[in-house]
């Protein structure tokens, strides 16, 4: 009997030696935890959106920005004053367009612009990206894991995305964004890690494209705060009203 133990612990030590030392790696809850750092479910923001022209002439916007769950996001304009009080709504894929003095809110698109510049409205008014994206590849680099990442619906502002992830921070350090053709439209790159909430989050994101040569915008983060307001606050009736819940 006592043989017959140590056999079989034997067996045991030689099956842990050669197993795996860790579990495969799951893309999907990777790809959560990116987005719970990069921002809060439920938020509001204050950021300034930079636009650079070859020149090196600039225009700025400052937003005031709450987002609920994972489908509601509604951004109100503070200036410049010729922007001030327009607001901007997504409801799922459904974006919005407020004007001041306007009869009605207009449909926009996820790859216009309200601002100009090279970030569209899927990216001013970005929802997480696990809702988007699926996650189709997994590589693990010395310091990052790289994700191949595929939307899941034809909706979806880029076809696919290329995204670098902080292994430490599990944080997004640089997104690749390509269109269905494989054509790369722009890249992201996510800068200066500052403690919002009690989380480090990228308080700068920035962008170029090759499609806009010398042309680059920036968007800056002044405040990043869990929030949670009432549905009413994400619908047309109320984008004239942003302005009481600041």
């Amino acid at each position: 009997m006592k043989k017959h133990l140590i056999e079989l612990s034997l067996a045991l030590g030689l099956i842990l030696l050669f197993a795996p030392s860790a579990l495969p790696l799951d893309g999907a809850e990777i790809l959560k935890k990116v987005d719970a750092n990069l921002q809060p479910e439920s938020f509001e923001s204050y950021r300034k959106l930079i636009n650079i022209e070859p020149s090196g002439a600039k225009r700025e916007f400052l937003l005031y920005t709450v987002k609920k769950g994972n489908d509601k996001i509604v951004s109100l304009f503070l200036s410049p004053a010729s922007e001030k009080g327009r607001a901007t709504l997504r409801l799922g894929d459904n974006m919005w367009l407020y004007i001041p003095n306007v009869g009605k809110p207009v449909r926009i698109t996820s790859l216009q612009s309200v601002v100009g510049g090279v970030f569209n409205n899927a990216d001013i008014m970005r929802l997480d990206y696990n809702v988007e994206y699926d996650v189709q590849k997994i590589d693990e680099e010395k310091s990052e894991y790289l994700l191949d990442l595929k939307a899941k619906t034809a909706a979806v502002a880029y076809d696919k995305l290329k995204m670098w992830v902080d292994k430490k921070a599990v944080i997004s350090t640089k997104i690749e964004c390509y269109a269905a053709t494989g054509l790369l439209i722009k890249t992201l790159y996510f800068k200066e890690i500052k403690p919002f909430e009690g989380v480090q989050r990228p308080s700068v994101i920035e962008t170029d494209s090759p499609l806009y040569k010398g042309y680059q915008s920036i968007i800056a983060y002044a405040n990043v705060k869990k929030k949670i307001v009432a549905d009413e606050v994400f619908t047309l009736e109320f984008l004239g009203k942003i302005e009481t819940i600041r």
